[in-house]
């Protein structure tokens, strides 16, 4: 059985639990999803404006050596970004899968939605034995039914967990999920697998929900997850706001955060930060290697593809801060030092 324990930090505790009004979770600052009266603007753009968010040639295929899996990283933290924010990570002997997606579409259906750049550069049945799999909220580009259900056929008699957010273990039971195997976090709760790798859930700016209606009846989180030698972050999907300094007080320093730079906008500036602020929060939590997701895999926004890249590399060079940017489907050690493979070509 799973359980919770207290925070490293005594800082932490500055962290307040998600509030909420009713049945709906409330931001850690006044939040906005789209901006005030900007629905009608929006729905212009949707019809009219000329969108630029697709690689005008093909990019790719991209595989994963699953072989190297059989040997530990060299200094106990090894990523390998399947793309989005799909993170294989290996850290200290645990390895935790974030928010994994290997359907062709991040959409209800498989027939319309945002379809994937290029294919999951590994099958589910040849991933590595995992001990966690970390979802952050219920979006279809970070929590995907079909995968879900591979993965919980895959796992039967492994002691895998799945560690989440607040209101997804209803989701994760209906997918056949065992419930002993699910433990949910609150903002500040912290759970350990075992091997003294311990996961704690912190807050987020962003918003939740599947469909036209339950918006914000499920929680989103970002997570520390700190090892026995390293200490990483995982920020998911989050608007920029001051509680990245408190983490950063609190949990880090950080060898390696994983921030968003894609999927923003000038209409939903409050739930997506772009890539000057992924810079500017990585500083914050006292980052040392910035490796960027949630971009390069959907269209998710207006903006070309590879624009969040090349403005992160501007913007980092600025703010003197050290990027990881590996290949995506390729496990690359962590080592301190700075990485650019310019995959998405220049």
């Amino acid at each position: 059985m799973s359980k919770l324990i207290a925070p490293l930090n005594p800082a932490a505790e500055a962290f307040r639990p998600a509030g909420m009004l009713g049945n709906k979770f409330l931001n850690p600052v006044p939040t906005s999803v789209m901006g005030a009266g900007r629905a009608g603007r929006m729905m212009r753009r949707l019809l009219l404006e000329r969108r630029q968010g697709d690689p005008k040639r093909a990019i790719g295929p991209f595989r994963t050596d699953a072989s190297v899996y059989a040997v530990p990283p060299v200094q106990g933290l090894r990523v390998t970004w399947m793309g989005h924010s799909c993170v294989l990570i290996e850290i200290d002997g645990a390895r935790i899968l974030t928010d994994p997606v290997w359907s062709d579409r991040a959409s209800l259906v498989q027939f319309a939605g945002p379809k994937r750049f290029y294919p999951p550069t590994l099958d589910l049945k040849d991933l590595p034995p995992l001990d966690a799999v970390l979802l952050s909220h219920d979006h279809y580009d970070h929590l995907d039914r079909a995968t879900i259900e591979q993965i919980a056929a895959l796992l039967k008699g492994e002691s895998a967990r799945f560690i989440c957010s607040l209101g997804l273990r209803r989701y994760l039971e209906s997918w056949g999920i065992a419930p002993r195997r699910i433990t949910e976090l609150n903002w500040g709760q912290s759970t350990s697998l075992g091997n003294d790798c311990q996961i704690t859930s912190t807050p987020a700016r962003h918003f939740s929900g599947r469909g036209l209606w339950g918006r914000n009846e499920t929680l989103w989180s970002s997570f520390a997850i700190r090892g026995n030698q390293r200490n990483i972050f995982f920020g998911a999907d989050s608007g920029m706001f001051p509680g990245f300094r408190a983490i950063g007080d609190a949990y880090g320093p950080f060898d390696l955060t994983m921030l968003e730079i894609g999927a923003y906008d000038a209409d939903w500036p409050d739930i997506h930060m772009g890539p000057l602020h992924a810079a500017e929060a990585h500083v914050d939590l006292h980052g040392k290697l910035l490796l960027p997701i949630h971009w390069g895999l959907f269209n998710l926004a207006f903006h070309p593809w590879r624009e969040p890249v090349e403005r992160l590399m501007a913007a980092a060079a600025e703010k003197n801060v050290a990027l990881f940017l590996p290949t995506p489907g390729s496990p690359t050690d962590v080592t301190g030092a700075s990485l650019h493979t310019y995959w998405w070509g220049i």
